[in-house]
């Protein structure tokens, strides 16, 4: 196995969890944050605080490692296409530039002849009005905005009277379905139709957080097999080399939609650390480093409880039994809407 040093953008649970997975590898880690208080650099070999604009630190980052992958989407492009003139960056630049734009992503979607929900983009007010078909939907901001954040809940024509927002952004309008169930597919490609797929998982939200995820999920096999196939043709697409999520939505009448596509290991996944031979992150690492794909194995049916904001005080006070697994992910500000933690359970 090749002595390489993963270079980390982002230092939080997922980075965390990254540089546990390169330990176990015997890889070394520098992870490099904007966050002083980053949780990860307590997992990484080194750690780097500083902008993620700041060229005099990126090239410091830069000579430190062999090869760079990402734990968060919003990175700038030009950042990470900086990056890749030096060091590898996987997967490549030009993934995160589609993903990070909810209205490339959607098109791009949509060109590999896969399903998502209608939308529309939405520049300025005048395109609300001449869009309202699309509602009842979510306004989104194009760019950022994660767990709930840039978004706005239409329920009806009338609430556009109250919207207040900043046109200076660019939005996309989403058409609401009759969600039946969210579900995500996690898989990791080392090459060309080289994937590793695991088995779909069931998502549950509060507040537009993921709370609650599972395995088996709990859906029809028609619809896991084209929702396999789906992400593998995604994946294929991007020619992305990695661990990539994708996120579904199934309507009342069972049909399938792509909701989003995260391009890293995503939080829905934190179960594959306890179910399965090989976690998602292990996975990723392996995938970036070239190193050999390994036949992959679930262990166990389980079930994560995300633990979010002031939950995490009385987490920390329980004991658990030998089938359950509690993640702290050491943040040292308490914040409401905040991912804290996780709680898996296997079923042995």
């Amino acid at each position: 196995m090749s002595e390489q040093t993963i270079g980390i953008l982002g230092g939080g649970q997922l980075g965390s969890l990254l540089c546990l997975s390169a330990k176990k590898l015997n890889l070394k880690t520098v992870i490099y944050c904007n966050d002083i208080d980053a949780p990860a650099q307590n997992y990484a070999n080194q750690f780097i605080c500083g902008d993620y604009k700041d060229k005099i630190k990126i090239q410091e980052f830069i000579s430190k490692v062999d090869v760079v992958t990402y734990e968060f989407e919003n990175i700038p492009f030009e950042t990470l296409d900086l990056i890749n003139q030096f060091k590898q960056v996987k997967p490549k630049p030009t993934v995160n530039k589609i993903v990070q734009h909810r209205l490339y992503e959607k098109d791009f979607v949509n060109k590999c002849n896969i399903s998502t929900t209608r939308y529309v983009s939405i520049k300025e007010r005048s395109d609300l009005n001449a869009n309202v078909k699309l509602i009842p939907g979510i306004l989104k901001t194009c760019r950022l905005g994660y767990d709930g954040k840039g978004q706005f809940k239409l329920n009806n024509i009338s609430d556009l009277e109250n919207l207040n927002i900043d046109f200076s952004q660019e939005y996309i309008l989403e058409k609401m379905i009759n969600l039946k169930k969210e579900f995500s597919i996690i898989l990791t490609r080392f090459g060309h139709s080289i994937h590793s797929v695991y088995d779909p998982i069931e998502n549950e939200h509060e507040d537009q957080i993921l709370k609650f995820s599972k395995i088996p999920a709990d859906i029809d096999e028609k619809i896991l097999t084209k929702a396999k196939d789906w992400a593998s043709i995604i994946a294929d697409d991007l020619d992305y080399i990695g661990t990539i999520c994708i996120e579904y939505f199934i309507d009342k009448n069972d049909n399938l939609y792509v909701n989003e596509i995260a391009p890293r290991v995503h939080n829905s996944g934190h179960l594959t650390i306890n179910a399965f031979n090989i976690s998602q992150f292990e996975n990723h690492i392996r995938a970036i480093c070239g190193l050999e794909k390994q036949e992959l194995i679930k262990i166990f049916n389980a079930k994560m409880i995300n633990i979010i904001g002031e939950e995490i005080v009385s987490y920390r006070l329980k004991q658990y039994s030998d089938n359950e697994y509690f993640f702290d992910y050491g943040k040292k500000e308490i914040k409401a809407k905040r991912k804290m933690g996780h709680l898996t359970v296997v079923e042995k």
